[in-house]
Formats: structure tokens, sequence, C-alpha cells
């Protein structure tokens, strides 16, 4: 599926250039902060026994940036902290606690400018946007902390009772949303950008249906949810 995903965006890219090629045409390059929410709502449930999780999280980083007018390629750094909470329904099964997270990712999103006036230049955006875990801490409530790809909890290690890879946490977003440019002074400009992600599962969770049908008997599991992200993006750039 996250084959298909990236070459559909690929074909996107390819047909906005052959649109393009016409159009005036621009590069530039910058780099800012960001700042998002991420929030995980998601229940695993087969037969009776039903799991239901949540997480927000705050998330902060920073960003570079190049542009070829249709499209922008991005490279960011950003960390999180959130709050976690797990219930198996009808248990006693209840955990909560706080966490953190670090990642690098890289975006590209296609875009179409279209100028308000001489200053202003507004574009819709669309695209795809990997992210590699780095780190990943958990702290139940009442413990201390740990790494969460050191398998120290059942719920983080797979089916063969090995601790999952770190990479299990990597994740595939797509996203979509609006920017602005505003110019500042000749080839200086401040860009704006306000996008929503949808996260698809990871491989982590995709290792929680395995074990919920080997380890809790659960008769043929369903993940269901939405993972979810608002993010802003304030940056200067520079055009060529």
């Amino acid at each position: 599926m996250k084959k298909n995903i990236i070459l559909m965006t690929a074909l996107m890219f390819f047909a906005l250039t052959v649109n393009c090629l016409a159009a005036d045409f621009s590069l530039s390059a910058g780099g800012g902060g960001l700042a998002g929410y991420t929030f995980t709502r998601y229940s695993l449930e087969g037969g009776s026994v039903k799991s239901v999780q949540s997480m927000d999280r705050f998330d902060y980083g920073g960003f570079l940036f190049f542009d070829a007018t249709y499209a922008e390629f991005s490279l960011m750094c950003k960390g999180g902290n959130y709050t976690y909470s797990e219930k198996v329904a009808d248990s006693l099964v209840n955990s909560k606690g706080t966490g953190s997270e670090t990642s690098i990712g890289f975006s590209l999103l296609g875009k179409y400018p279209l100028s308000l006036n001489n200053k202003i230049t507004w574009f819709p955006m669309f695209g795809i946007d990997y992210q590699i875990a780095l780190t990943q801490i958990r702290q139940p409530d009442g413990n201390i902390s740990y790494d969460r790809s050191k398998g120290e909890l059942a719920s983080d290690r797979d089916v063969d009772d090995k601790p999952y890879p770190l990479s299990a946490w990597n994740s595939l977003w797509i996203e979509i949303g609006a920017g602005l440019d505003f110019s500042i002074n000749g080839p200086l400009f401040l860009r704006s950008e306000f996008l929503f992600g949808f996260r698809l599962p990871t491989v982590y969770e995709m290792g929680a249906l395995e074990f919920a049908k080997m380890q809790m008997n659960m008769d043929n599991p369903k993940l269901g949810g939405l993972t979810g992200n608002p993010s802003l993006k304030v940056a200067i750039g520079y055009m060529f």
C-alpha cells in the first residue's frame, strides 16, 4: 500500500511538471521552525475483546526546504512530549503515562502558486512525508522511563517475543494543506504553511494485530482509528 501511494504521488509531480513547463519557474531555499499537535485514537478488537488506545503529543522542531515552484522538498528534525492511555474493555488492564519521541523526516509536496499581488502568493499543497524514528521513550505512571525499542514490556515485543527495532515506529504520512509567501525585500521572503497529516499504520501497529491473534486469543482482530497531525511551519526563504 505504501509503495502504491509513493508511486501515485510521483506520477502527480510528473504531471505537474509536464503541465507547467511553459510557466514561470523559480528556485528558492530556506529554513525555519515548526509546531504541531499529533493525536492517536484507535482500537484493536476481536471477538469479545477490545483494546482502546489514545495519545496526545505536542511537536516542535526545525526544517530546511528547497522549492522548485511546483514542488517543495523538506528535511526536518522534530521531537515531542506526549501523554497516553491504554485500556482493555471489561478488564482491569489499564495503563497510562507520558513519553517522548524524536525523528527526522523527509517530505515531498506538490504546490500550485497563485499570486494575490506583488507581495503575497498563496498555494495549496499535497504530498507525502516519511519520518524515521530516532528515539522512543515511555514512562508509565509510577515507574521509571525506558527505551521502547528494548522491549521491556510485552506490548513492545513481537509475536516471537523479540523487541521491535526502532524502525518499527517509522511512519508514512499523507499531507494536505496550504502555504503563503510574503515578499520582504528583494529575494528574501517569509513563508508560512499549515498542513494536516494522516498517518498510515506503522510496522509496530500492524504487529499488534499478530500479537493479539497469537497471544490474546482475539478472533479475527481488526485495527481501526486515526492518527492525525495539524502543524504550522514558518520560515525565511531566499529566491535565486
